[in-house]
């Protein structure tokens, strides 16, 4: 029922909605330079417009590269919404939590590094061992360590969301879809900028870049970043520690492009380091009742004002902080044969985990400190070909993707308070830990006619998983002590899976394209803490309770892109419908002997959901824009116990309805300045967060949030001003929610305000 009232929607749409080349939309830009660039309109920088792409957007419209090739975003049948870099600086986006504000249906969230979710399907294990739901990647490079994705946006093209699998070009842990950021490429003249900003929270961001054009041929590129502020959180008095800052990065990118005739290279080194201090959560009673109770939702009732909800109350004495360091480089080669273009993408990585962490007692009564080491080096090849034969497109490519490293995590004094004695430490010394992916691939679309086109494609992937490591007790570190206990966490599994996408699009008419897909997804499997009865001594877990199984989606999608009134009026609607099955959930379980993460496939589940995004130019000073979405994401058949069953609760983070609306009214001055005033406001409707060992779900009710900004723009923008106020509110969210012996919640940002400035050479 829910397909045919999918499918009769969107053809109901398509009666009256004269369209074709639908655009990407998104929040209005205030940026002064660079043409106030607005989401998923023409690039306005010449960097954006030309660095990235050899096809010429007209006005309204963007190229993103949502099906690894270069397209224009009206003519590309995925729903995706692409955000210009000029976009994310003016709307105050820096970092990705603060994404999901602009995108309908996305959250990104803190925890153990960044949480994704798109559509209500999201993966709750950021350890070593596991996987993403929804990728990250920049430059179309998979990130595979969550902890390295909340770095900076700087000098950034624009930021491409694609909703839905992405299991044939992409394929990776693309279940819920991606993330790409695609930075600025060198281009062929000199120019300069320099940004900055300070806010409340003592926050700080300046940015800079240069790009030098060598030769006809060659030019360079060299972009760094600072971005600092202190904690949100407030210090209790019992706190001993400074929380700030939060945040202490510095990064830097250096990109060089060389062209030859049909030959193209672009070579990219990046580096950041991540610091600040590690305490993010407050005590779950700071907003909650009866959250231990087992089986019985939580009641929402949080303690009487925003500061007292913000404060921490249990006792940190020590300073915790992190001292991380993330290494890239990757390589970009196209060449052009006349007919068939030969893509290589290949990039190595490396990330230097060095935190000092805490586990905190639901009571709040005492800290535990603890800390993490761990290095992983990840190695991509991606080599594609494409070809155009008359009517029939064709691309086709392999793909490789190994990662190894080691994590060593231990926790002192949660079994045992007296350093030495047995039990003083609690750890997990994994000293390997491996993942591997190899694939094949292959997508062809045939225009049938000049306005209708069929699109079938797919893709073998072959995944590898393994681990050697322990859960140990020990009095130090060392583990050498007579009475030290260890146990043994080897496993190892491989996972196999073809995935496919099939889809149409047609052109009704100049200005509308509508396009209808059915697509799968899948996410390899993996294991928990121990080892496989009979594979070693104190080996006793059977293979069901030690490995998961991979978790896979079908998702079938129609929508609509259009353009009306000249321009005036631009709308996408799309509609779609999800069949979700071996959900992947963990949670913290005490198993182990302590605090450890348990995985388990937990059955089914289906997606039902409606995005609708407008745009409005009623002249040429003014613009309206508006989204809105319902989702209704909700377990089918999970049972958490034998006895409990999950059927008809909501998938975490998926409101039923979230709205935004923004305006954004320039005001032209006879220097050849201007000013512009903006406005945007979001409102969530209610949502839940699973709490599996005590088997109930957090509600974070409904909720809106006002950004506010006024921006001066010199003649010739040159320069800008501008004052800002984000969540004007102050709306506390929780973002992440726990019960059981160590409780807690972490937040999303409150009110934040500043000024902003910046200069163009």
């Amino acid at each position: 029922m829910s397909k045919r009232l999918l499918a009769c929607g969107v053809s109901a749409f398509a009666v009256f909605a004269t369209p074709v080349a639908a655009q990407q939309i998104g929040p209005p830009s205030t940026l002064p330079d660079q043409s106030v660039q607005q989401v998923g309109e023409a690039p306005a920088s010449a960097t954006e417009a030309e660095s990235n792409s050899a096809l010429q957007a007209s006005e309204g419209d963007i190229v993103v590269t949502a099906n690894r090739n270069e397209s224009l975003a009206s003519k590309t049948p995925i729903a995706l919404t692409a955000i210009t870099g000029t976009a994310l600086l003016s709307a105050g986006i820096t970092n990705p939590t603060t994404l999901g504000e602009q995108v309908p249906n996305l959250s990104i969230d803190r925890g153990n590094g960044l949480q994704i979710t798109i559509r209500g399907i999201t993966s709750t294990d950021g350890t070593e061992k596991g996987d993403p739901s929804a990728a990250f990647m920049t430059d179309g490079i998979y990130i595979a360590r969550p902890q390295t994705q909340e770095v900076s946006f700087y000098d950034i093209a624009r930021v491409e969301v694609l909703r839905g699998p992405q299991g044939t070009l992409f394929g990776r842990n693309t279940t819920a879809g991606l993330v790409n950021v695609i930075t600025n490429h060198p281009v062929d003249r000199f120019e300069a900028s320099v940004d900055a900003s300070y806010g409340n929270y003592d926050s700080r961001l300046l940015t800079g870049m240069i790009n030098v054009p060598l030769s006809d041929s060659i030019a360079v590129r060299a972009a760094f970043n600072y971005d600092r502020r202190d904690s949100f959180l407030e210090s209790g008095p019992r706190v001993r520690t400074d929380l700030s800052p939060f945040r202490d990065n510095v990064s830097g990118r250096l990109s060089a492009s060389w062209s030859s005739g049909p030959a193209k290279l672009l070579i990219i080194g990046d580096y950041s380091h991540v610091g600040g201090q590690t305490v993010n959560s407050v005590l779950t009673s700071n907003f909650y009742t009866g959250f231990n109770t087992v089986g019985v939702d939580p009641v929402y009732n949080p303690v009487s004002g925003k500061t007292a909800q913000r404060t921490v109350v249990a006792p940190y004495t020590t300073k915790l902080g992190r001292d991380n360091d993330v290494y890239g480089v990757l390589a970009d080669f196209s060449y052009d044969f006349g007919g068939l273009t030969l893509n290589y993408l290949g990039s190595y990585r490396k990330f230097e985990r060095r935190e000092d962490l805490s586990l905190t007692p639901g009571t709040g009564a005492t800290v535990f400190p603890s800390r993490d080491d761990a290095a992983y080096k990840q190695n991509s090849q991606e080599l594609r070909l494409s070809t155009d034969l008359g009517p029939l497109s064709i691309q086709a490519g392999g793909y490789y993707f190994h990662e190894t490293g080691f994590q060593n995590y231990y926790i002192f004094g949660l079994l045992n308070a007296t350093p030495g004695a047995p039990g003083y430490v609690f750890g997990f010394p994994q000293r390997y830990v491996k993942s591997e992916s190899l694939a094949g691939f292959g997508q062809a679309t045939l225009k049938l006619t000049d306005r209708f086109r069929v699109t079938g494609g797919v893709r073998y992937s072959h995944d590898e998983k393994a681990r050697i490591g322990a859960t140990v007790i020990c009095g130090a570190v060392a583990c050498t002590g007579a009475r030290d206990t260890s146990t043994v966490n080897n496993a190892a599994r491989t996972f196999s899976k073809v995935t496919y996408r099939g889809g149409v699009d047609y052109d009704l008419n100049s200005r509308s394209l509508l396009y209808a897909v059915v697509s799968t997804g899948y996410k390899a499997g993996g294991f928990n803490d121990g080892c496989e009865a009979g594979t070693g001594a104190g080996c006793t877990l059977s293979a069901s309770a030690l490995y998961y199984n991979p978790e896979t989606i079908t998702s079938y999608e129609g929508g609509i892109k259009t353009h009306l009134a000249g321009n005036v009026l631009r709308v996408n609607l799309s509609g779609f419908h999800y069949d979700f099955a071996g959900i992947q959930l963990s949670q913290l379980s005490t198993i182990c002997g302590g605090p450890c993460q348990v995985t388990t496939n937990a059955g089914q589940a289906k997606v039902d959901g409606v995005e609708l995004e407008t745009v409005v130019n009623p002249g040429p000073n003014t613009r309206f824009d508006a989204s809105a979405s319902w989702l209704n994401a909700r377990y089918t058949n999970f049972f958490p116990t034998p006895a409990v069953s999950f059927a008809g609760r909501k998938l975490d983070r998926s409101p039923e309805w979230t709205v935004t609306a923004g305006i954004t009214q320039t005001v032209p001055l006879t220097s050849g300045a201007n000013i512009q005033a903006s406005a945007r406001t979001r409102l969530s409707d209610s949502y839940y967060l699973s709490a599996l060992g005590t088997l109930n779900q957090f509600r974070q009710p409904s909720f809106t949030k006002t950004d506010l900004s006024l921006t001066y723009n010199a003649a010739g923008e040159r320069w800008y001003l501008q004052g800002f106020v984000r969540n004007l509110e102050n709306s506390l969210v929780v973002s992440g929610a726990s019960s059981g012996a160590y409780s807690g919640v972490t937040l999303q940002d409150p009110r934040t305000y500043g000024v902003r400035t910046g200069f163009r050479f």
